[in-house]
């Protein structure tokens, strides 16, 4: 239970990931550069840029566009500049709140001196540098890397995997020590370490049942916003290149 609660905390390094593991349609395939001035979408497609006030270019070429071919694309660059800082930001939220959820499960099972803490601080750390590899924050804007996804969920189960070998040996480690320091026979001990550990899954179990149905929220919600980006972007394109 302590992997898949760690392995769903990781999956929030990669929002997109979330957004897949709710059957989602639609998988970006573009890099988004967001600037005050601003939002230019590069891929297959082209090189789109507008303005805030809805001018265009496609390919470095301005568009002569209609009056409703500008409102659209005025709406489709306000959806960029509301959805891609909130993924982001979301994503860190809910990092923190699954870190915060574990840490007290470990401080109530395990102790308030336990070095889990500090791996779970630490692998926090690093999950956030993961979302900030897809999502980057910059002084200007953001920049959504669409490559970056292929490996930054692989990369967020490979630092999982690594704190949980190193979260597994600081329980049995901290747990018999505790245990052998009360007294009793060795036997004994290890009976208690082994119930404490029991203790610790299980509350861990309770915790991600109530976080289950929040993660799962979170995937739809970042998919509903991932769909809605796409088709407003084929959906402009689609009006430029056939006017």
């Amino acid at each position: 239970m302590l992997r898949r609660t760690l392995i769903a905390f990781s999956l929030l390094a990669c929002a997109t990931s979330q957004a897949a593991d709710y059957n989602c349609s639609v998988t970006p395939k573009d890099d988004i550069v967001m600037t005050p001035g601003s939002v230019q979408v590069i891929g297959a497609s082209g090189d789109l840029k507008i303005t805030p006030n809805g001018d265009i270019t496609l390919n470095g070429k301005n568009v002569a566009a209609t009056e409703a071919q500008k409102q659209q694309a005025i709406r489709y660059q306000a959806s960029i500049r509301q959805d891609l800082p909130w993924i982001k930001q979301e994503s860190e939220k809910k990092l923190s709140t699954s870190r915060e959820t574990i840490d007290k499960v470990v401080v109530k099972v395990v102790g308030s001196d336990s070095n889990i803490r500090n791996r779970l601080t630490k692998l926090e750390k690093e999950l956030n540098g993961q979302i900030n590899q897809i999502i980057e924050t910059r002084p200007n804007g953001y920049v959504f890397h669409h490559e970056a996804m292929k490996t930054v969920e692989a990369k967020g189960r490979e630092l999982v995997n690594e704190s949980l070998g190193g979260i597994l040996q600081d329980s049995i480690n901290e747990m018999g020590r505790k245990q052998l320091l009360s007294g009793g026979d060795a036997n004994k001990a290890l009976q208690g370490m082994l119930g404490n550990l029991g203790g610790l899954q299980q509350e861990l179990e309770s915790e991600w049942k109530k976080q289950e149905k929040s993660f799962q929220q979170f995937g739809q919600q970042v998919c509903s916003k991932v769909t809605s980006i796409e088709q407003q972007r084929v959906s402009l394109l689609n009006s430029i290149k056939s006017s």
